[in-house]
């Protein structure tokens, strides 16, 4: 079957070199003779007309250079299109990229998709919109917040932001419902995850998987705040083992489990990220994983 690749490149995501990358992209596309368009991100999220483009031109792979953010957007205005997704990661943090173990270097990454192979994907929705790798509600979602006004980008940019308001951080009252069990909780945040990790390989969800059917959800409960960060880093290492849902919510300082869907209530409304990009809160989640939801180049 015969190829034709659409190229989106974000022209302001986290990371330089644009021109040098769609140098790259045309030499190396035009050595294998398949056919190709390129054209740039939308500023304002909007793909709908990609179902169009697929259809029309004959679309059957996009391969989007660019961040969570832009891949978030690209996978939500498919809607479950049937088409290869290839990712050349070019964001702030690349965390779907880098939790399915594409290549950080951009020559690498477009080999990847340029002679290997696809397997799928989940994805899941908080109150109806869409993520392909977590949500998070509480500290985490009010650096994302505060992230999105600072006029630079990148990592040293993000642990400046996360430093600052960690001082200002404070628990939030949430309850939860899995399965036949509700609990009520203090935390500081709760990640649901689908990727194993925030981005910049800083693994929150170690056993998360893409392919699972499952969400992993992390809970960091109240705690002194001498203690918050050990914990956090017990959690970035594996340490903390998975629960059972039979034991949770247990006394650990950070709850790790598993499920594919759950309700959570946010009566203080936490503020919330969905991919790292900042989105209005609620007063309640309503989550769930859909299952094989997009064809991805990995190797």
């Amino acid at each position: 079957m015969s190829r034709k690749i659409l190229y989106l490149i974000n022209p302001v995501s986290g990371t330089k070199g644009k021109s040098l990358l769609k140098d790259l992209v045309k030499r190396k596309t035009r050595e294998l003779k398949i056919d190709f368009d390129m054209a740039a991100t939308s500023p304002a999220g909007n793909y709908d007309h990609l179902k169009r483009n697929i259809r029309q031109d004959g679309v059957t792979d996009i391969v989007i250079c660019g961040g969570d953010g832009t891949v978030n957007a690209v996978l939500c205005g498919l809607n479950g299109e049937k088409v290869n997704i290839g990712i050349i990661p070019m964001g702030s943090g690349n965390g779907l990229a880098f939790a399915a173990k594409i290549p950080r270097r951009p020559a690498d990454a477009l080999d990847l998709i340029l002679h290997g192979q696809t397997s799928m994907a989940d994805a899941f929705l908080i109150n109806g919109e869409f993520s392909c790798m977590l949500c998070g509600i509480g500290f985490d979602a009010l650096v994302a917040h505060e992230f999105a006004r600072e006029k630079s980008r990148g990592l040293q940019t993000y642990i400046k932001v996360s430093a600052i308001n960690f001082f200002r951080a404070k628990p939030y009252l949430f309850e939860i419902s899995i399965k036949d069990k509700t609990f009520d909780t203090e935390a500081f945040f709760i990640c649901v995850a689908n990727s194993n990790q925030f981005g910049n390989n800083f693994t929150i969800a170690p056993r998360a998987s893409l392919n699972d059917g499952l969400l992993d959800i992390v809970i960091v409960k109240k705690m002194s705040k001498f203690k918050l960060p050990f914990s956090v880093l017990s959690q970035v290492r594996g340490v903390n083992a998975l629960q059972e849902l039979s034991d949770f919510p247990g006394r650990r300082d950070i709850t790790y489990l598993q499920t594919d869907s759950l309700i959570i209530r946010n009566p203080l409304l936490a503020p919330l990220h969905i991919d790292g990009e900042p989105r209005e809160t609620s007063p309640a989640f309503n989550i769930r994983i859909i299952r094989n939801c997009f064809r991805l180049y990995q190797p």
